[in-house]
């Protein structure tokens, strides 16, 4: 059972540690590296790092394209890229000790529609073994925003269940194909309805509509206080035990990652979220752009609670 994960917008990710993150002061930079990036590469390096077979699928072009299959070529599962002409991004993130994140983002590259079309077939290849396809992250400028449309509906074809984890006009759309699960944060939500998202109600209801523009389900993730999730008969409110957040880098990933894991395993809905709250919660408590280990995961989730709203 093969869980694919598309990343159309990846980067090579430099990873900065610094003492403290201060404005008109100077900060010492701690440690640095370089990784393979992209919501739908670390999504795989969590399921692989829990026994999933995975592949992930990736677009790489340019100078950084070479770098980046270096590095991935490191990450212990397959990856198969899919040449482009122009650059992949880098993806620039700073932290500190505190917990402190800044992240600077590049666009990403312009893909023809002739690359478009190889990506669609690479798909459509590796969706003959798929039980899963995770459609991750951004679409680079000029990439119609019904892309992800198109290949849930491929996926819905074959009987292949969907994952989508965008943001925008690329969530909007690729709602309206009924994805088998959307999990966007609350700053993703909150740009997708227009609207701020501030009280317990207003979460609830947040999930609850979403929904109902096409989803069969949605996991709206608030960060510490948990995910606020939804299905055809459940609306649950999955909290966290508390703990001391060391790097949110990444959480929105592992969480994802778990949620696709668990349901592999033929877990319930219930169980799935609290599975996904515990893999982001553990994540979070690591430095850096670090995902937790499975047997983290496990320590978490035995403090994880599901409240039905």
């Amino acid at each position: 059972m093969l869980i694919l994960t598309l990343t159309i917008n990846p980067s090579v990710d430099r990873n900065i540690e610094v003492d403290r993150l201060v404005f008109e002061d100077r900060a010492y930079i701690l440690s640095r590296s370089d990784s393979a990036g992209g919501r739908g590469m670390n999504a795989s390096r969590v399921l692989h790092s829990f026994g999933a077979k995975t592949l992930a699928i990736v677009t790489s072009g340019g100078v950084n394209g070479p770098r980046l299959e270096k590095l991935a070529a490191k990450s212990g599962f397959p990856v198969k890229t899919v040449p482009i002409h122009n650059e992949i991004r880098v993806n620039l993130t700073i932290t500190d000790k505190q917990g402190l994140a800044i992240r600077l983002n590049e666009r990403g590259p312009k893909i023809t529609p002739e690359e478009l079309a190889r990506v669609e077939k690479v798909v459509a290849n590796r969706l003959e073994t798929a039980t899963w396809l995770m459609l991750c992250g951004s679409i680079p400028p000029g990439v119609s925003t019904d892309f992800y449309t198109k290949l849930i509906r491929m996926a819905r074809e074959r009987k292949v269940k969907t994952l989508l984890d965008t943001d925008s006009d690329a969530l909007l759309h690729g709602i309206e194909a009924s994805p088998t699960i959307v999990s966007p944060n609350q700053p993703e939500a909150e740009r997708l309805l227009n609207r701020a998202l501030i009280t317990r109600a207003q979460f609830l209801e947040a999930a609850t509509r979403i929904k109902a523009m096409g989803a069969e389900a949605v996991m709206l993730s608030l960060g510490g206080r948990g995910v606020v999730a939804v299905n055809e008969n459940q609306l649950l409110e999955v909290i966290p035990p508390r703990t001391d957040a060391v790097s949110p880098l990444g959480a929105g990933d592992a969480l994802a990652a778990a949620y696709v894991w668990a349901a592999m395993k033929k877990r319930d809905f219930a169980d799935c979220v609290r599975w996904a709250v515990a893999a982001g919660t553990a994540s979070a408590m690591q430095p850096g752009l670090v995902f937790a280990s499975l047997e983290q995961t496990k320590e978490v989730f035995k403090s994880v609670e599901v409240r039905r709203a």
